[in-house]
Order: C-alpha cells, then structure tokens, then sequence
C-alpha cells in the first residue's frame, strides 16, 4: 500500500497534501456517522507520521462542522512528517486545543491516528502507554487505515494494539485486516475511495483477494440441454467403521452445491447406513482387511474428480487406496483429513498435478513439522510454502482460511463464523471443492469459490438458527440456497 501512495504521487502527480486531505475527509464523514446524536467531543490521537497528518487535518474538518474535538499529540513535534508539521501549523491557527498529555476529559468518540500502515517493530515507550490509556476510555474507538499496533501484513499485534469498533481504510483493505489476532482488533472495516486505486499498482501483483457475492457469477448457468453428466461425476473415497458419517456429509455437500453423480467407495459395513443417509450416492464397498485395491481403477476410470480421505481411517487398506490415488494422472483431486494424516505418514511424495489439500492447523503442522502457534504468526507464508512445494492448491482452514495456489496466488476468505467449528463442517466443505473440481473447475478456482460458498453457508444458516447448536448437517441446506442465489444472479445477467 505504501508504494501505491508513492505511485500515486510520483507517476500520476498527485501531490501528498490532496492525498491527505482526501483521507481526512474520508476519516471525518465516518466520525460524523458514528457520532451523530451524540453530545461528547471527539478525541484526535496523532502520531509524527502522515497517519498523524490525517487526523490533524480530520479534526480540523470536524472544528469546521461545529463538533467540538480535541487533539492528543504525544510525540515529538520536530520529528514529525513535512505534511504533519505542516497540518500542525494548520490546526493551531484554528485554535483547536492540542495535548502533550491525556486530556483529563470524556469523549465521545477516540479516533488512532498513531502508526497507520508503516508499523514494523514493537510498540514501546510512550506510545505503549499511549494505546493502552486509549484502550481504557470510553467512547467509540475509531482507527484510521489499521489500528496502531498491528502489523499490516501478518495480523500479528506489535506488543500492544489499539482496539477499534471501526477501522477506515483507504484503496484496498490490509492483510492485517483479514488476518487473526489483528481482524479481532479491527471491529468493523469500512472501505473508502480516497483517490488510490488498482491504476496505482503499476506493475504490481494484488497481495491476496477475497470473493464476495459478485463472484458467484463465476459459476457456470445450467443449459437447458444437459444431464446428470453434465455436472460432473464425483469419487468420494470415504469413512470407515464408525465414521459413515464423513462420507456421507461430503456427498450431501457435493449433491448440495450442484454435481451431477456422487460414487461412495467405503467400507461394506458402512452400505447400509450411507444408502440410508444419501439414497442418491452409488456404493462401491470393500472389505476393511482388503489388500487388493485394483479394484479403484475402475471407478478411477469412471470419475471426472477424486475426494479421498474424510472419515477414512490409517489402516494399511488405507494407505493402499491413497497410494492409488496418488498414482493417478489425469484427474482433479482432492485430499483431505485421513488422506493428509496418512501424506504427512509417509513423508516427501508427489501430488496429483490438479491437486487440492485441505488441512486445518493440527494437520498442516503433521504435514510440514511447521507448530500451529508458528503457523498462526504466519498464515500465508505456511500455505504458499505448501504450495510451492508439492506443486499443489493449499486450503489452509482457520477463522479466516487461507488458499494457496503453486504460482503464490493468495486468496483469504472472509465469510463464515464460528458456529461453523463443529466435527463434519469440513466434510461437507470436501464435497461442495469435489463438486466444483468434478464440474470441470481448475483445482485453485474450486478452492477458492468452495470456501467461499461453504462459509457463506454458514452465514446463511448462523442467519436462521443461531451459532450455537449449529451442526454440520446444517450446511447441507444452505449450501443449496448459496447454489439458488448464484442462479438468480445468473438468470439476471
């Protein structure tokens, strides 16, 4: 973002103080909305930096709408920015009152205009003491770009960091955003148009994308001449003694998002219960003891996609379906749970060359020796390390998952919640990137719009039942209505 400001000002000549004047008044129509009705003034914390300009030339704005606002100043004036020295001669002849110290007063609204975007060390000194007396005002508290203390491109929180109710950014949202610990510091983020925007990348590659609703146009309308081949023909190799239910979630969530034929390979004392559960799967069944596995090469012939692994078990039968799997050439696939466990088993292999992975933390940390506190610090790093190295599209599942494709493309999804944290959710996940990868999708585009369509249907339903008690059954139905929508928009195009 820092060299979309200098492209903005060096390539297209728009100068520093027209960009900080459109922030500022960015900033100020954001405050006026929040504290609209209410009687309290509103404080300016400012920082030496061009995030500090901003708020000085915010609070001057709100002096000019007759809001009553006092600036926190408790850095060092000499060593401020050209335009923040400037936007401090600004607010003095304005005679807006301007603090060394904490005013001894309650506000209405506190706004951190510290550090913005340039944070690269720990918070400490005066403005650690400076953040954490923010933290405990009342008020609303409102961030201009991203809250102080947070790193902008990892999420991590720099020793101390402002918590915000709203964040203001400007051009594109951060990583830092996104990203956890920071996201839960960020409270809601509004995005505005302060005259940076992709024409400032220059020849820059975007960082990361999210999808939002928009995107499901991406999915392929049904012609009205079509079959059941059409939509794709799914090889779910899944569940073992006491787990039918994995196999059967992945299919109803293959079936949910749209695939036109589900074969179930599983264990023979799981048929009854999954043709209970999924009386539209096909069943192909073996013995648990099987050590024979030839058997796959037919339905490996029959299938446009692979899911192996949820419900699957370690057993030496299964770590000689997945070594089938991992013999074939010609077909998208995807694997996940015991699929990873038994991967991460055997060590340095070669994927699939269309080929998804779905680990959460736990598995990825089996898979790459790399610990889920490390992991956490590093989200991105971990998924495109992945990535890189086995040649494959990594679905990194956390809060906000992160996928990974081998050329470092980065996309994090941003829909789902945390009712979603239930056993079966990534099963059913399985399945809806399975239906996308067997309609014909590349392995990174299925990923990518099958999280998305996965966590908006747990949106969907968080919307009618509630987070708690929310299961993975649950899902089924709203992937289905996530699937309705993206038609209606089709049908609309």
């Amino acid at each position: 973002m820092q060299q979309c400001d200098i492209n903005t000002m060096e390539y297209f000549g728009v100068i520093s103080p027209v960009l900080m004047e459109r922030a500022a008044l960015c900033m100020t129509e954001e405050i006026l909305r929040v504290i609209e009705g209410k009687d309290e003034p509103v404080l300016i914390v400012a920082g030496t930096g061009n995030n500090g300009g901003d708020g000085l030339a915010a609070a001057r704005m709100l002096m000019q709408k007759d809001i009553p606002v006092d600036i926190w100043y408790p850095g060092n004036e000499e060593k401020a920015s050209t335009e923040g020295k400037r936007q401090l001669e600004i607010v003095r002849k304005y005679k807006i009152p301007v603090y060394k110290e904490a005013p001894g007063k309650t506000y209405g609204c506190i706004v951190d205009c510290l550090f913005g975007i340039g944070l690269s060390r720990e918070v400490g000194g005066i403005y650690k003491d400076v953040i954490a007396q923010m933290n405990e005002m009342p008020g609303i508290k409102v961030a201009a770009d991203i809250p102080s203390g947070i790193h902008t491109d990892s999420g991590q929180v720099m020793g101390i960091a402002f918590r915000a109710d709203l964040t203001v950014t400007f051009g594109f949202r951060k990583l830092g955003h996104v990203l956890f610990p920071g996201a839960d510091y960020c409270g809601e983020v509004i995005l505005k148009d302060m005259g940076i925007d992709r024409y400032s990348l220059l020849d820059m590659q975007d960082m990361a994308f999210h999808l939002e609703e928009e995107d499901l146009d991406q999915i392929a309308a049904r012609p009205r001449r079509s079959n059941k081949g059409s939509y794709g023909k799914l090889l779910l190799i899944a569940g073992t003694r006491n787990m039918a239910g994995a196999a059967a979630l992945a299919a109803k969530g293959a079936y949910a998002a749209g695939v036109g034929l589900v074969r179930v390979v599983t264990p023979e004392c799981n048929r009854e219960i999954i043709q209970k559960l999924v009386p539209e799967a096909v069943l192909t069944t073996y013995d648990e003891t099987e050590k024979d596995v030839s058997f796959l090469a037919e339905c490996f012939a029959w299938a446009d996609a692979i899911v192996a692994g949820p419900g699957l078990g370690q057993s030496d039968t299964s770590e000689r379906i997945l070594e089938a799997v991992l013999g074939v050439e010609d077909k998208r696939v995807l694997l996940d749970a015991d699929a990873l466990n038994l991967v991460a088993k055997k060590g340095d292999i070669k994927l699939p060359k269309q080929c998804v992975v779905t680990p959460h933390l736990g598995e990825m940390q089996r898979l790459s020796d790399t610990p889920v506190k490390d992991q956490q610090k590093e989200l991105i790093k971990v998924a495109l390390d992945f990535a890189k190295g086995y040649n494959t599209v990594v679905v990194l599942k956390d809060a906000h998952t992160v996928i990974a494709g081998p050329g470092a493309e980065i996309c994090i999804n941003l829909t789902g919640n945390p009712g979603m944290a239930v056993g079966g959710s990534g099963d059913v996940l399985s399945g809806v990137i399975g239906c996308l990868l067997a309609a014909g999708a590349d392995a990174f585009f299925a990923a990518c719009m099958g999280v998305y369509i996965h966590g908006r249907a747990g949106d969907l339903a968080a919307e009618q039942n509630g987070m708690a008690g929310m299961s993975a059954s649950d899902l089924v139905p709203s992937v289905k209505e996530v699937m309705r929508l993206a038609e209606m928009r089709g049908n609309n195009r």
